[in-house]
């Protein structure tokens, strides 16, 4: 049991994690404690005020918590971030990059605003720094670093909605949505990722939780992620398959260990037998793989029934070639419209600020230009 849990949930259950506290202070008020990952989190018993905020659950190991401590006094908690963070701002302004590092990371997350903030919110969120799934059109390669911890995950999230001062748009805003699509493999780092989930969840309960995957072959991961789905509705899921054919794929996807298409079908029907949701399959058009066969191939293998399409652009992943993507609206919209002739509910990704700060899928210009510093100073 954590040293925090044991102090304050007052109910001795286990949580399970023997993360380190260092308290530098007396008795339960004013006790500073170092987590795992160096972030800090400053206990107090004070009104809520510019920086604080109240949680119900455990920021050393996630497990819910009483909110007040044994004297019967509120807890609120200061965090204080982990990372360092940078933010880039698009010219068309509603679209905004922020880079987080540490000496051995590096992590980009994307805000979307959609009319206003309180209509429509969008941040896209990295699971890993680098990636080891080596997609040709994103902008990591097959560069891996490591995983992101869960607090990692969390802190993008938060430190983005505190800088545009947003932190209320889950509880008064129309639509909250939190994508785990910007960097990294999320069910290659499904531990961290679902416990980034849970407290996600729990720190935002209206929230759209939606993750996007390449579908590795983890059958224990696919069985975690069914179960945690069930347990919260917010949990939605988008297959990466861009291609209509294995061979087709796996050229343009090289990870070898995924599952086939016609796996990711069966596992879909899976996750939508269980949930009741509809999953999406993304599909990026490169102006190759948008013929008549290919539209075939993928109305006789998905149902419309079950699976929903969002259709991309793709954008260049490369800063010095920012042309080098296919951008052709007309082009995907009329192969989008095929689909929606045929009854699937379809939707367009065309995403703003790929242009001047890298906002679109693959786009990681700040994340090479860390790594190539990173190679030349490890020279």
């Amino acid at each position: 049991m954590c040293e925090f849990c044991e102090r304050h949930a007052g109910n001795g259950q286990e949580c399970g994690k023997d993360y380190p506290i260092k308290p530098c202070g007396n008795g339960d008020l004013g006790v500073r404690a170092e987590y795992i990952d160096g972030g800090i989190i400053l206990f107090k018993d004070h009104n809520i005020a510019s920086g604080y905020f109240d949680i119900n659950f455990c920021p050393i190991c996630g497990r819910k918590i009483d909110q007040k401590n044994p004297d019967g006094e509120n807890l609120i908690f200061e965090r204080k971030s982990v990372m360092d963070v940078k933010r880039f701002d698009s010219g068309e302004g509603n679209v905004w990059k922020y880079v987080f590092t540490k000496a051995d990371m590096v992590a980009e997350a994307v805000l979307y605003c959609y009319e206003d903030f309180y209509k429509r919110t969008v941040i896209c969120c990295s699971t890993m720094s680098g990636c080891p799934v080596g997609c040709k059109f994103c902008g990591t390669g097959n560069k891996f670093v490591r995983n992101l911890t869960s607090a990692e995950i969390i802190e993008q999230i938060q430190d983005v909605l505190l800088d545009k001062g947003i932190e209320d748009v889950d509880t008064i805003g129309e639509r909250f949505q939190i994508m785990f699509m910007s960097m990294g493999e999320p069910l290659l780092n499904w531990d961290n990722v679902s416990s980034a989930i849970k407290t996600l969840h729990d720190l935002y309960p209206n929230a759209e939780l939606l993750l996007s995957t390449i579908a590795p072959n983890n059958r224990d991961a696919w069985d975690k992620l069914i179960r945690l789905s069930k347990d919260i509705p917010n949990i939605g899921l988008q297959f990466s398959i861009h291609k209509s054919t294995d061979a087709a794929r796996n050229i343009l996807i090289p990870y070898k260990d995924k599952l086939t298409l016609k796996e990711i079908r069966d596992i879909g029907i899976v996750w939508w037998r269980e949930t009741g949701r509809c999953p999406y399959l993304n599909y990026c058009i490169d102006g190759t793989n948008n013929t008549e066969e290919d539209s075939a191939r993928l109305m006789n293998l998905f149902s419309p029934v079950i699976f929903n399409f969002t259709f991309s652009v793709v954008c260049s992943p490369n800063e010095s070639m920012k042309d080098a993507g296919f951008r052709e609206l007309s082009t995907v919209r009329s192969f989008e419209q095929s689909f929606a002739a045929q009854g699937y509910n379809t939707r367009i990704f065309n995403p703003d600020g790929q242009d001047d700060i890298g906002g679109g899928c693959g786009q990681l210009w700040y994340v090479q230009k860390w790594m190539k510093e990173r190679g030349s100073n490890n020279k």
